[in-house]
């Protein structure tokens, strides 16, 4: 029997800023079907890392491989590609002028080309599963943060993805906002959903991913099972980092 090809395999990438080096050839390897939450202190490179995934950022080398197809080419197209590695920012970017329905709808229906009815009927499903099936004529003038943010993450599932990134997506709701969008995460990760999640959240990161990786200063400084790494970590910068939290 074949081994299975890893969903996302990262070679030796790197991305600077001019001179300034951001990421130092990160390794990683994904298999479908995993949760990796992505730690380490602001300004190491964590949400570079996700936007270079989702191709928003141009690297300067390595390679990026989606099922054993290089990403990292001129002929890439990256639109194409952001319908198989769905990404969620802190910012929601729901447009004010649309309903949260047109909202969800739009990527499917203009991009992807799918039958209004079909996407409809999943668009409805979805928001019933994070509690928001009342709020489908709604506009983001009127919802809260967390609503918002469940609503950008539906608008993402909408597309089928094969990979969800998530990039601080509670880092600027107020507390009471943060467990409901967690919650509709955590439900993802109980079905299946290969992620890649940056967070503050260190509790959640302990409960929802099978691995961490702990970056620092655009290194990865330590990839280990997320028990492991909460319980025992192994390298000294990760035990800085922890301790400092008081974790």
């Amino acid at each position: 029997m074949s081994e299975q090809v890893p969903i996302l395999q990262v070679k030796k990438l790197v991305k600077t800023y001019g001179d300034k080096p951001v990421l130092n050839g990160i390794d990683l390897v994904v298999e479908k079907g995993k949760v990796i939450a992505i730690l380490g202190p602001s300004g190491c490179g964590k949400s570079t890392f996700l936007r270079c995934l989702n191709g928003l950022e141009e690297v300067q080398g390595g390679d990026i491989l989606l099922e054993s197809e290089s990403l990292i080419s001129k002929s890439t197209d990256w639109r194409n590609v952001r319908q198989r590695i769905g990404m969620v920012f802190q910012s929601y970017d729901l447009f004010p002028n649309l309903t949260v329905m047109e909202n969800i709808l739009l990527s499917p229906l203009k991009v992807q080309k799918r039958p209004r009815q079909e996407v409809e009927a999943q668009a409805r499903e979805l928001l019933e599963r994070v509690g928001l099936a009342d709020r489908a004529n709604d506009y983001p003038r009127q919802l809260s943060g967390g609503q918002k943010q469940r609503i950008a993450i539906v608008r993402a599932l909408c597309i089928n993805p094969d990979i969800m990134l998530f990039d601080e997506v509670t880092a600027s709701l107020d507390p009471e906002m943060v467990r409901e969008v967690l919650d509709v995460i955590a439900q993802l990760a109980d079905q299946g959903m290969t992620m890649l999640i940056v967070t503050h959240e260190m509790n959640f990161a302990r409960l929802v991913a099978d691995e961490v990786i702990f970056m620092d200063k655009g290194n990865i400084h330590e990839h280990a099972p997320a028990e492991r790494f909460f319980s025992d970590p192994q390298t000294e910068r990760a035990q800085q980092f922890l301790n400092i939290l008081q974790f």
